[in-house]
């Protein structure tokens, strides 16, 4: 095995699977009011309208300190950032299951926002810190099959705590929130410990592979600097970085809007029995674990990014446009959902190359948390309106053709990508 081959691989198995588990957190206690919302809804009569605004307004948190947040990881020290976020972060999502008012809901899930603003992109930065560009599609793939673990992990352990756990007289939503956010306190504080900076501060790598390691990421470093492209300002006038923020504020709009009401399209499907309609929910996440793991792969093969990012939004428009032309045939709408999910998150592990190979340092760090503050806000306009929508009609399809819209927008925007 060449050296080169042995940093990698000990690089990512000292990595990768901690990360994971960071972001597994991170992701499940950003989606669990889509299932804890059921509850919700019956003890303290909030709408589709209530649940999604409050959804939205957790992406509103973020521009408060995503950029800032991002450029601390890149400054500073990734370290003690990512470890203040998950604490934080795991306290605000614990109190979320005390919460008694619409006003309360929205603030906390503002305050949830605020306290993980800088997460996702500054492990995007920090990634660079230790792959190279032609290793990143495929490193960032395996980090990011965390957020379908969590979809399907996560689902049916949030049913079963809403269902079976309802200690000290308080209701099973509750526990939701309470019992899946103690987790992320206790990471954060192991956080602090375990991660390292940089290679040349990495004690458990050999002097070898940290010199080439080193090395390596120095040379790329020093040529985009030498071209200009390490400022901070270079990141708002690079012409493809607005882009990008403009691709992934549709893409977030639609795909957000989905993971929060899936539970509740499904539930709808009354001619299926609870563990069908469970499984169901289940499914679209399966799928899209192998859909990142299996792009990931072939961009990082290929070396191409705008096709894989460009064509799996194109097929998950296409396949939410199926799902709603085959309403009344259930089995045939789950199929759909099944292609929605494998294609929906695939574009992300190419995506998220493009920023660090087309910036270094400050700049990429400013355009990565750029890109994801854009990205917020789409979050929170896509799941606002689809839940406005599912109010005002009573049903999901007209609120299914928005994501639609807003996905085909985005997948074409995502042909016209230069790297």
């Amino acid at each position: 095995m060449s050296l080169a081959e042995q940093a990698r691989r000990r690089v990512t198995q000292r990595l990768m699977p901690f990360l994971l588990v960071l972001y597994f957190l991170a992701y499940i206690d950003r989606t669990n009011v889509g299932i804890a919302k059921i509850g919700m809804q019956r003890e303290l009569g909030f709408t589709d309208e209530v649940i999604g605004l409050g959804a939205g307004i957790f992406f509103l948190g973020y521009l408060l300190l995503e950029i800032p947040g991002t450029l601390i990881v890149e400054r500073w020290s990734a370290r003690l950032w990512i470890g203040r976020i998950m604490i934080t972060w795991g306290i605000v999502a614990t109190l979320m299951g005390f919460i008694q008012t619409a006003k309360q809901f929205y603030w906390l899930r503002f305050a949830l926002g605020a306290a993980e603003a800088g997460f996702f992109p500054g492990i995007i930065v920090y990634l660079s810190h230790w792959y190279r560009a032609e290793d990143r599609s495929r490193a960032k793939s395996f980090f990011l099959i965390a957020q379908p673990i969590a979809q399907v992990l996560g689902l049916p352990l949030s049913r079963l705590i809403m269902e079976q756990v309802h200690w000290g007289g308080l209701a099973g939503w509750r526990w939701v929130f309470i019992l899946e956010g103690i987790p992320s306190i206790v990471l954060g504080v192991i956080t602090l410990f375990y991660m390292t900076d940089q290679p040349r501060q990495a004690k458990w790598l050999p002097e070898d592979q940290k010199a080439w390691l080193t090395g390596e990421l120095e040379r790329e470093r020093a040529a985009k600097v030498a071209a200009g492209r390490a400022g901070v300002w270079s990141a708002f006038r690079h012409p493809q970085i607005l882009l990008l923020a403009v691709v992934y504020f549709f893409v977030v709009a639609g795909n957000q809007s989905l993971a929060f009401f899936l539970p509740s399209i499904t539930d709808a499907m009354s001619s299926m029995s609870v563990t069908a309609r469970t499984i169901v929910t289940m499914l679209p996440y399966v799928c899209g674990f192998f859909g990142i793991l299996v792009n990931g792969w072939l961009s990082g093969r290929t070396t191409e990014r705008r096709w894989h990012v460009a064509v799996p939004i194109l097929v998950t428009a296409g396949a939410l446009a199926g799902a709603v032309g085959a309403e009344g045939h259930v089995w045939l709408v789950v199929v759909f959902f099944c292609l929605a999910g494998f294609s929906a998150a695939a574009y992300l592990p190419p995506f998220w190359t493009l920023p660090t190979a087309l910036l270094t340092k400050s700049g990429a760090a400013v355009a990565i948390g750029l890109i994801n503050t854009i990205g917020s806000m789409g979050g929170m306009f896509g799941p606002y309106i689809f839940g406005y929508l599912k109010t005002a009609t009573g049903e999901f399809a007209v609120g299914l053709w928005f994501l639609v819209g807003c996905l085909l927008i985005s997948g074409l925007l995502a042909t016209r990508i230069r790297t």
